[in-house]
C-alpha cells in the first residue's frame, strides 16, 4: 500500500529491507550498537562486519537517538541506526516514537531521496505492533510534511503478521481523512 504525503510517498511493503532499494535503510539497534539478531543480524551478515565495527566506535548511543554509517556491501548508501531499546532487550513507545522522528531527520539532513525502516522494536525488543505501528505511521507522516530532500519512505516488514497489522493502520488512517 501507498499514499501520498506532501511531496513524498509512504509505503507499507511486505519484503525485505537489504532488498528494498532505497539510499538509506534503518537497522533498530539496542543502545551499545551490536548487531546480533533480527534486523540488525540480517543487515550486517548482508552488507558485512564493517556496518557494525563503524557503528561500535560511534556509540554507544542513548534510546531513541541514531547515527549514520556506510552501508558496507549492500545496494543502499547508508544504515541509520535507531536505537529503540538497551540492554534489557525491551522496546516502549516513548523510544520507538523518538526513533522514527529521529530517523526521518537524519536521513532528510544526509540528504537521502529514499528510506526504508522495519517495524522498530517488535522482534527481539517485544514490542506490540499495533502500536508501533500506530506510532511509525503517525510520526513518518508528520516528518514527511516538513522534510526537505525525502520523496519515499518505505516501512519494510519480512512477517506478513506485522505486514498486514501496518497496511491496515495505514488504511484506517487515510479512511478517516
Amino acid at each position: 500500500m501507498e499514499v501520498n504525503i506532501g511531496r513524498a510517498k509512504l509505503s507499507i511493503v511486505h519484503g525485505d529491507i537489504i532488498e528494498s532499494g532505497t539510499e538509506a535503510i534503518t537497522n533498530a539497534a539496542n543502545d551499545k550498537l551490536w548487531m546480533s539478531g533480527g534486523v540488525a543480524g540480517a543487515i550486517k551478515r548482508a552488507g558485512g562486519e564493517e556496518i557494525e565495527t563503524e557503528a561500535m566506535k560511534k556509540g554507544p548511543l542513548p534510546k531513541g537517538g541514531v547515527l549514520v554509517t556506510g552501508a558496507g556491501t549492500l545496494d543502499a548508501k547508508y544504515v541509520i541506526h535507531a536505537v529503540v531499546m538497551g540492554q534489557d532487550l525491551q522496546a516502549d513507545g516513548k523510544y520507538v516514537k523518538e526513533a522514527t522522528i529521529n530517523t526521518i531527520e537524519a536521513a532528510d539532513n544526509l540528504p537521502a531521496k529514499s528510506l526504508s525502516m522495519p517495524a522498530f522494536g517488535t522482534g527481539i525488543g517485544h514490542f506490540s505492533a499495533e502500536d508501533c505501528s500506530k506510532i511509525m505511521i503517525e510520526e513518518t507522516i508528520n516528518g514527511l510534511l516538513t522534510a526537505k530532500n525525502i520523496r519515499q519512505v518505505k516501512i519494510v516488514l519480512k512477517d506478513k503478521g506485522i505486514y498486514e497489522i501496518f497496511k491496515a493502520t495505514l488504511e484506517d488512517k487515510f479512511r478517516r481523512r
